[in-house]
């Protein structure tokens, strides 16, 4: 297949409401919304790490029993966001947090819509602690994130073109199995379009690279299409050209990559890819239309059309990954 090859298949994302800073980008179906309850506790651990950040605090259940609650936030780019850091509190310190209750009444997994500090100094969450410049890009350089109107890549979306193979495991379809569960990172196009920031950097002429926040290795993309690839990976060979002012990138040499397609679907070593970026909005938008290709999963080529909203320049937030946060984080998200 050539760059310029023509989808037989486009999936167009719809636009769903967008979760809110004080929500997680996952639904958590396992909280009562009608049950919102006020605790006040000790925090006895407090978890900066990926794949979100949670506290645990002991703190006296409905009948006067001191248990451990645990609190689902953002993850760590997200919280930074809100002004959080790594050393946002301490073990030992006394909070007051209101959120709704596990549906499950004997497990103590809270949501947290406000807190405060012994003191009654508020504790930031739900709005934006630190604002920065926005500066628009001219050259794909900088901090992008994904659109807020860009639906959720937790589940299989509806109307995958998909083989007798694919059809198979999207029907058994299992949040369990999600490779970040278990400190796996996704290759691409999950690399891009899950809900963490990418920042793209461009080191000298022949070459650019984008990393995504909290993962341990970027994408390379060479500007020599002659550059040889090395072993294959779930991240692939990336190489790139210019067409006018659009960047066009193919990706080839994938291993086979547990959800390497979407949420629920795997992908071969036969994966192949072409992403087309475009600036839109002087600037302000990254504008990436993304052709998949798979014959052992998907039976016409896939097409994700998709953009990112520029952020304020920063350092990328570093996290490591907690197995503890991550089954935490599976909890929140199916109510098990």
């Amino acid at each position: 297949m050539t760059a310029k090859s023509k989808p037989s298949f486009s999936l167009i994302v719809l636009a769903l409401l967008a979760p809110t800073a004080a929500s997680a980008h996952h639904s958590h179906f396992n909280l009562d919304l009608n049950n919102v309850q006020v605790h006040t506790g000790i925090v006895t651990e407090y978890s900066w790490s990926t794949p979100h950040v949670f506290l645990k605090i002991m703190a006296p259940n409905s009948e006067g029993e001191v248990v451990e609650y645990a609190i689902e936030f953002l993850h760590p780019p997200g919280m930074a966001e809100q002004g959080w850091t790594p050393e946002t509190f301490k073990p030992g310190e006394r909070i007051t947090w209101e959120g709704p209750s596990d549906r499950n009444p004997r497990r103590y997994f809270t949501g947290f819509d406000w807190g405060e500090r012994e003191d009654g100094t508020p504790i930031p969450y739900g709005r934006k602690a630190i604002e920065r410049p926005v500066v628009a890009s001219t050259d794909f350089t900088g901090l992008w994130k994904r659109a807020r109107s860009f639906g959720s890549t937790y589940a299989p979306p509806p109307g995958l073109p998909l083989t007798e193979l694919g059809q198979a495991m999207v029907d058994s379809y299992d949040p369990g199995d999600n490779p970040q569960v278990e400190c796996k990172e996704p290759g691409p196009p999950r690399f891009t379009i899950l809900p963490y920031p990418i920042q793209i950097t461009r080191p000298d002429n022949n070459t650019i690279v984008i990393t995504g926040e909290l993962r341990a290795e970027p994408r390379i993309v060479y500007l020599d299409r002659n550059r040889a690839p090395g072993q294959p990976s779930s991240l692939g060979h990336s190489v790139g050209w210019f067409e006018g002012e659009e960047l066009v990138v193919e990706t080839t040499n994938f291993a086979p990559d547990r959800w390497g397609i979407h949420a629920g679907l795997d992908s071969s070593d036969q994966k192949y890819m072409i992403e087309r970026y475009s600036l839109e909005d002087d600037g302000m938008t990254l504008k990436i239309l993304i052709t998949v290709t798979d014959p052992v999963y998907l039976s016409d080529p896939l097409v994700i059309d998709y953009s990112m909203d520029k952020l304020a320049d920063r350092d990328l937030v570093s996290a490591p990954c907690s197995l503890e946060g991550a089954a935490l984080f599976l909890t929140g998200y199916d109510g098990n």
